[in-house]
C-alpha cells in the first residue's frame, strides 16, 4: 500500500491536481507491482512561500512549479525497479508538461507492521 503524498504550491488547476495523480499512480502500478485498486493520494497545496527548495541543489534547475512528492511504502524494492519508478514517474508527468528538473522523489521504506488500513488493526500482522 502506498502513501502518495504530493507537495506543489497553491494555484494549480483540478484538471492538473487530477494529472499528477493519475500519472503517479500509473507508473506505481507499472513500475512497482502495486495493484490497480490501491490507490491513497494526498495534495498538500501551500503558498509560494511555504515551498521552500534551493533551485540548483544536486545539479538540477528548479522552478517555483517544483513538485515533491513524497511515496512511503513496504520496503524490499531493488534498486532498479526504484530507478525505473523515478523515470517513469518523471516521463508520465512530462507529458503533462511538467519539466523534469521539477519533480522531487522521495521514497519512505517502512515495514509492513507500520501499516493499519483502518479499524485499528495492524493489517500485515
Amino acid at each position: 500500500m502506498p502513501l502518495v503524498r504530493v507537495t506543489l504550491r497553491k494555484g494549480r488547476s483540478f484538471a492538473f491536481v487530477h494529472e499528477v495523480g493519475e500519472a503517479i499512480h500509473a507508473a506505481l502500478v507499472s513500475q512497482a507491482n502495486v495493484p490497480a485498486d490501491d490507490r491513497f493520494q494526498v495534495f498538500d497545496e501551500v503558498d509560494a512561500d511555504r515551498l521552500i527548495a534551493h533551485a540548483t541543489y544536486g545539479g538540477v534547475e528548479r522552478s517555483p512549479e517544483l513538485l515533491i512528492i513524497e511515496i512511503t511504502l513496504n520496503a524490499g524494492r531493488t534498486v532498479e525497479i526504484k530507478s525505473n519508478l523515478y523515470a517513469d514517474i518523471v516521463r508520465r508527468l512530462g507529458e503533462h508538461g511538467v519539466r523534469p528538473d521539477d519533480v522531487l522523489i522521495a521514497l519512505v521504506e517502512v515495514t509492513k507492521e507500520n501499516w493499519s488500513f483502518g479499524g485499528g488493526r495492524a493489517t500485515y500482522a
